[in-house]
């Protein structure tokens, strides 16, 4: 956002924004470090003291249901015990001796009324002989035949309990309902009873037998409601359809007040699979969460066993969760919405007590914004605080006093230096110019003496061969005539061989004194010039046992000099040569590259040696500087480096991954004059 300086009020006003907005992030960190015990430790706290209170007042819920599932077996026992008791008193009562006296009509019709009394489902007498047919297949008939009453839980089949009058096989029997969660089965019903079995002995002066009763729970809603009252009486866990109870036959509910809807009671479903293996399958007693039939209920959960000692079903009490859910939500709702509330209060509580701070602050920034400006005589002046931050503000008012006086001496000083920095530096120039005459004659130098070696190489090696070879090709010509046709195609190939190694020799001089070939840059292309340098230094390549990998991509045209292109080129083949000493590989690779939004060729210069010393990357383009000792100058690269950035260019040296060293020459595009 720009800010008009002309107008010396909005100038004024700036510079105040730009100050508070400053300041306002040193007020909210100020404030975080104040806030920090409360923003932090206070949460923590909090966490720590939900934590422990959710996990005591669980406790108290599983407690509670632990008490309520006591309440309901005792309640069960109770029952158990009246029946027992009930059998007993019937047993051993002079109304019925005589009833047994006066024949079998008459004592049962004397039972069914006693049945009727006591609520019972069924009520017999046995006869000690008839007793004992059946003593082995129930215990409690055996004990009573031994002369003790008992009372047990036992599990009749639909076919025993078809046999007695009343219906009581139709009654036990209930359709199950699929249930997720529950162990699978391929059962529609269960058509089996749970019955309180009672067997009392009687011993009469003519008559000895057992009298047995019993009450079918399949279906005993009153027996379950009773349960339902005895437990849930209060509303703190109990109220309508709060708390439930329910008596399974194995897994089955065959006698609940749970809902499967608002009049349908849940009885046919089955409880889950991991009830079921605790209780049942292991015998122990369940008291935890648990999704009974269509919510979450904190239940309990008591395994049953019949007189056998078999496990055969089980005692459950449990009440809804979600009432305490919600009040343990609204318990952390209310405290986290004090800790913001408290939070909020404190905040402006801090920011009046930092105000005092703040102000000698903005005054002082707005008085350094002054100064970094360049108005040295900008001063705090009274700030109205006499504290530590006051005395820092006179303070830095002083010292602004001696930065001013100081900055007029240091500007005298400096208008004598100026002229002295002239005069010297017109000494400098001349001295540099004769430097640069210097090293362009050095740079001359290092041209013709890597020419020589070349040029050497070339008269000594080709050009004599070469004027053999072609004479006696012409000598030969000659002598065979018309009888040359048998052996044309070899002397051609001499020939072609010739022509080639003139080609070679051709571009070496043209390499070796470009001004007789071009005196002036040219629009080239960069392959053709590698491909010749290449062959200009075969020798070379191959007496070091040097392979060549070329990576042409088609790439625009340059400007620059063929020969002076040459020579970078040259230049850095023989660097690489000498540098992998014994054999190797130089990856030679061409591709269009744009740098700084300007198109552009690279070339890459890469060989397989050991690279180039951390330390000495910096300095391998200085004039002088050569790693091998007694030879060359140490000019080439720095002559390169000169040709190439004459032309527009740029040339860097890097280290490979692998260890070997990486040259880059990079030229722009060239562009056509309109």
């Amino acid at each position: 956002m720009a800010v008009s300086t002309n107008n010396p009020l909005w100038a004024r006003a700036w510079a105040r924004l730009q100050s508070w907005r400053i300041f306002r992030s040193v007020r909210l960190r100020l404030l975080i470090l104040a806030l920090m015990p409360l923003i932090v430790l206070m949460p923590l706290l909090l966490l720590l003291g939900m934590s422990r209170w959710t996990s005591d007042y669980d406790k108290l819920l599983i407690a509670n249901v632990e008490s309520d599932l006591r309440i309901a077996e005792q309640y069960l026992a109770r029952l158990m015990t009246g029946t027992g008791n009930d059998l007993t008193g019937i047993a051993e009562s002079t109304e019925f001796a005589r009833a047994l006296d006066q024949g079998a009509a008459m004592h049962n019709a004397y039972l069914q009324d006693k049945r009727r009394q006591l609520e019972l489902d069924f009520l017999y007498y046995l006869p000690a002989e008839s007793a004992l047919e059946v003593a082995a297949q129930w215990p409690v008939i055996s004990t009573g035949l031994n002369g003790q009453p008992d009372t047990q839980i036992d599990i009749f089949s639909g076919p025993t309990l078809s046999a007695f009058p009343g219906d009581l096989g139709l009654r036990a029997r209930i359709d199950l309902i699929e249930t997720a969660a529950a162990v699978p089965t391929t059962r529609t019903s269960e058509d089996r009873g749970m019955v309180v079995h009672s067997a009392a002995p009687v011993k009469a002066d003519n008559h000895e037998g057992v009298l047995v009763g019993g009450i079918l729970l399949n279906r005993n809603l009153k027996f379950i409601d009773t349960i339902n009252a005895l437990v849930y009486l209060n509303a703190v866990t109990g109220g309508e359809r709060q708390g439930t109870a329910t008596l399974f036959l194995d897994d089955v509910r065959v006698s609940t007040n749970v809902r499967l809807f608002e009049d349908v009671r849940a009885l046919g479903t089955r409880v889950s699979a991991a009830v079921r293996t605790e209780v049942l399958t292991h015998g122990k007693t369940w008291l935890a969460r648990a999704f009974v039939v269509n919510d979450w209920y904190i239940s309990g959960y008591l395994p049953l066993t019949d007189s056998f000692g078999e496990r055969v079903g089980m005692l459950y009490v449990g009440f809804l969760e979600a009432p305490f859910t919600s009040a343990k939500n609204a318990a952390y709702l209310w405290m986290m919405l004090a800790f913001l509330a408290v939070l909020v209060l404190s905040v402006p509580l801090f920011l009046g007590l930092a105000k005092g701070i703040f102000a000698p602050l903005e005054r002082m920034t707005f008085t350094m914004r002054r100064v970094g400006k360049g108005d040295l005589s900008a001063r705090n002046g009274a700030v109205g605080s006499t504290d530590e931050i006051g005395q820092v503000a006179a303070h830095l008012d002083d010292l602004l006093d001696q930065v001013q006086d100081r900055d007029k001496r240091l500007r005298a000083y400096a208008d004598d230096l100026n002229q002295r920095v002239e005069d010297r530096t017109a000494e400098l120039r001349a001295a540099n110019q004769k430097l640069e005459d210097t090293y362009r004659q050095l740079v001359m130098s290092e041209k013709l003496a890597s020419i020589g070696e070349i040029t050497a190489g070339v008269a000594h090696e080709i050009n004599n061969p070469v004027a053999v070879i072609q004479g006696n090709v012409d000598v030969i010509r000659e002598t065979l005539g018309h009888d040359l046709n048998a052996i044309e195609t070899e002397v051609d190939l001499i020939d072609q061989q010739v022509s080639r190694i003139d080609a070679i020799v051709g571009k070496l001089l043209q390499f070796a004194r470009p001004s007789e070939f071009m005196g002036y840059d040219d629009d080239i292309l960069l392959e053709p010039v590698i491909r010749d340098c290449l062959v200009l230094v075969h020798h070379v390549l191959s007496k070091a046992d040097v392979t060549i990998d070329t990576q042409f991509t088609p790439a625009p045209t340059v400007r620059i000099a063929v020969g002076e292109m040459q020579q970078v080129v040259i230049n850095l083949l023989i660097n690489a040569v000498q540098a992998m000493q014994e054999k190797g590989q130089i990856t030679i690779r061409v591709a269009p590259e744009p740098r700084d939004d300007i198109p552009g060729v690279a070339l890459y210069v890469t060989d397989t040696g050991p690279g180039i010393p951390t330390d000495k990357l910096t300095t391998v383009f200085d004039p002088f500087f050569t790693t091998k000792r007694a030879e060359g100058t140490g000019l080439g690269l720095s002559i390169s480096q000169t040709l190439i950035q004459r032309a527009g260019g740029l040339i860097t040296v890097r280290n490979t991954d692998t260890g070997g060293a990486c040259f880059m020459v990079w030229l722009p595009q060239d562009r056509p004059t309109s």
